[in-house]
């Protein structure tokens, strides 16, 4: 479904004074915080408005009747630890960055009626689901806890909608591995309210062929390197892809060409051309045995590693994380995308996805989420936080 911006739009959002009041104003609805937190526009390395404004409404929260917070704060990254001595912690985690705006600011409240899967409330905008609605989650019910049941962790962190080395969780994890400490992390990343378990890993690697460079008038004195990149196309077009399972879970792996470049000027033969390739591939492979793969995929052509990252395992065999699906009452899909419960995997942490909005719209010019999943959300997270 494709929605129409000019259509049954109820109300706009536009931010008024004081950002952090302009939040902590809304506190208490969990859709008006969505819009209210996409109206601050915070594309990757454009956080420190939001990132300020979410550092105050916390200071705020821990001065009032719940538990008092410990605040700490490096670059753009924020997390926000309760102190109670509780006899396990929980981190709960999400991103404040998204990625560019699509004309898709600023964001609005609007009705869809039948909707194929949002029906009633929207919020419309850019990160309403990936993820603002989950900083609203998290922000929500950090407001509202007085008894948590165990001692939490809150984290809002910087830029990961981009590459993986400036990622606000993954310097926090280098600079105080101590800040991040668990028994369990929850990473709202969109998943319809539902709990996705561990991540498929992945490993981006550019494939090159050579020739020689010849007029294109006498082409048979070169050879093209773009003709010679049919092999490469050709292994992959004709992979077929598995599914493999893992603790319980089915991860179905992915292998594409996801751009191509070469070439010199219209009238040359190129001497040189390389297609880049990107590899999804299931938890239980690490990303050195992904990228023996490839290399023995690709043999006959240069291989060249330019991004990796480890998968994740989904971690659901531990009883704390088997405690917070039977909360649910839903029975855990696995995530087919890398998120950051990698991160949290990589330090001994089991972690789960789960957060309101559809990942089918993140990213798009028509992204939105539905105002009653992310109250759901807060109600269910807040009910496995309080709960005995």
């Amino acid at each position: 479904m494709t929605v129409d911006p000019s259509a049954e739009t109820e109300s706009a959002f536009t931010p008024t004074g004081d950002l952090a009041d302009y939040l902590f104003e809304a506190l208490g609805d969990p859709g008006e915080l969505t819009g209210r937190l996409c109206a601050i526009e915070s594309v990757s390395g454009n956080e420190t408005t939001i990132t300020d404004a979410v550092a105050e409404v916390l200071d705020r929260i821990s001065a009032g009747p719940g538990p008092d917070l410990e605040i700490l704060r490096d670059g753009d990254t924020i997390v926000a630890r309760t102190q109670l001595g509780r006899a396990e912690r929980i981190v709960v985690a999400g991103h404040l960055d998204t990625v560019p705006v699509e004309d898709n600011l600023p964001p609005q409240r609007r009705r869809l009626e039948g909707a194929d899967d949002t029906g009633g409330e929207v919020i419309w905008g850019r990160g309403a689901c990936d993820m603002k609605a989950g900083v609203a989650m998290a922000l929500v019910t950090a407001a509202a806890l007085r008894e948590p049941n165990r001692d939490i962790s809150w984290v809002f962190y910087d830029h990961e909608e981009v590459d993986a080395s400036l990622n606000g969780l993954g310097r926090v994890s280098r600079n105080h591995p101590d800040w991040l400490v668990g028994d369990f992390a929850i990473l709202g990343e969109p998943s319809n309210a539902s709990v996705e378990g561990g991540c498929n890993g992945t490993i981006r690697v550019n494939v090159s062929t050579t020739g020689v460079r010849a007029h294109s008038a006498r082409a048979f004195m070169g050879v093209n390197a773009i003709h010679a990149a049919a092999q490469v196309l050709t292994r992959l077009a004709e992979h077929e892809t598995g599914t493999v399972r893992v603790d319980g879970l089915d991860y179905r792996e992915s292998l594409s060409a996801v751009s191509i470049s070469g070439g010199v000027a219209g009238n040359v033969v190129p001497d040189a051309c390389t297609i880049a390739v990107n590899y999804r591939f299931a938890p239980s492979r690490s990303a050195a045995e992904a990228e023996g793969f490839l290399r023995e995929f690709f043999t006959g052509f240069d291989v060249v590693v330019t991004d990796a990252a480890e998968g994740a395992r989904p971690g659901l065999d531990r009883a704390i994380a088997q405690d917070f699906i039977d909360t649910l009452g839903l029975s855990p899909a696995p995530k087919l995308g890398w998120t950051d419960v990698s991160r949290f995997s990589a330090l001994g942490v089991p972690a789960v996805n789960f957060g309101p909005g559809n990942p089918l719209y993140a990213h798009k010019s028509d992204e939105h989420v539905a105002v009653a999943e992310v109250e759901q959300a807060a109600r269910t997270l807040r009910e496995y936080l309080e709960g005995q």
